[in-house]
């Protein structure tokens, strides 16, 4: 056997070996995401026989790869109970995954997909203290548009996106929202009243999406619904603006599930499962005392 032929025995001998290794860690690593899949969807946290059984491997292999994860911070183990919860190390990841910046990245695809179902400007925007700011937007076809504009605050109680923001609000939260002074009328149909404004974010809690009919812009309609994460709070909005004339009653509806639907699958690229929108919704309060 030449030199040469004997370098290339070896040569296919490492790749081989490459393979099995790579082959390997990808194994390693689906098993680690069933693991963290199986914790993260237990509120009481697993224990190892717990995960032997979900998952269907051996204890062993199942211990070993939990062992490392612990040591990674991707999980942790409670001492009394040797339960596995979700480790601080997620947490952090995820508390960086949901910057503002890192939320529009996501968020852009799925506005753009919105206007184009549409036809409309689509926008997103978050909870600022008293305000809402819209931090992204896609312009809609349509050569009159309702003006989005990027980075000023508005007031909650007068848009959609707002008020989907006010429903999110805690009763305690949201009553001292009602007392904290008088809400702005910014047009002739802004809600002035804190109980209608209250009966509003019943129905929005009730129905999953908020309106705004001519109360921030004149002429102008807007439809937005929830943004929620990993940890099921809402951290967002995400809706559609337009013309009154060119959103009238007769597309509010197909208009209306557009925009839930998009805020769903925007919702569950955050890590929101769609299995948590069947609980049950808190009710707010009877009224601002």
């Amino acid at each position: 056997m030449t030199v040469n032929e004997t370098a290339a025995e070896d040569t296919a001998s490492d790749r081989d070996q490459r393979k099995r290794r790579a082959g390997s860690g990808v194994q390693s690593l689906h098993r680690a995401t069933s693991i963290l899949d199986a914790v993260g969807r237990s509120p009481q946290g697993m224990g190892l026989a717990d995960l032997c059984q979900v998952i269907g491997l051996p204890s062993s292999t199942i211990f070993h790869l939990a062992k490392t994860m612990v040591e990674l911070g991707l999980l942790r183990q409670e001492e009394e109970t040797k339960r596995y919860r979700i480790g601080h190390r997620l947490f952090s990841l995820a508390a960086g995954a949901l910057d503002e910046q890192e939320l529009l990245a996501v968020a852009t695809p799925v506005l753009a997909n919105l206007s184009q179902q549409v036809g409309e400007t689509s926008h997103i925007g978050v909870r600022t203290g008293n305000t809402a700011v819209i931090i992204g937007r896609c312009e809609g076809p349509g050569a009159i548009r309702v003006a989005e504009r990027i980075g000023a605050p508005r007031p909650l109680h007068a848009t959609s996106v707002g008020k989907v923001l006010l429903a999110s609000l805690p009763d305690e939260e949201l009553n001292e929202y009602l007392r904290s002074g008088p809400l702005t009328r910014v047009t002739p149909r802004t809600t002035t009243d804190p109980e209608t404004l209250l009966a509003m974010i019943r129905e929005v809690r009730s129905s999953g999406v908020a309106f705004d009919d001519g109360e921030y812009i004149p002429d102008g309609r807007c439809v937005a619904a929830p943004l929620r994460d990993f940890r099921h709070r809402v951290v967002g909005a995400i809706g559609i603006s337009a013309p009154v004339w060119r959103l009238g009653i007769e597309r509010v509806a197909a208009v209306q599930q557009a925009v839930k639907t998009s805020a769903a699958e925007l919702s569950q690229a955050l890590g929101h499962s769609p299995a948590d929108d069947a609980e049950e919704t808190p009710q707010p309060a009877d009224g601002a005392s």
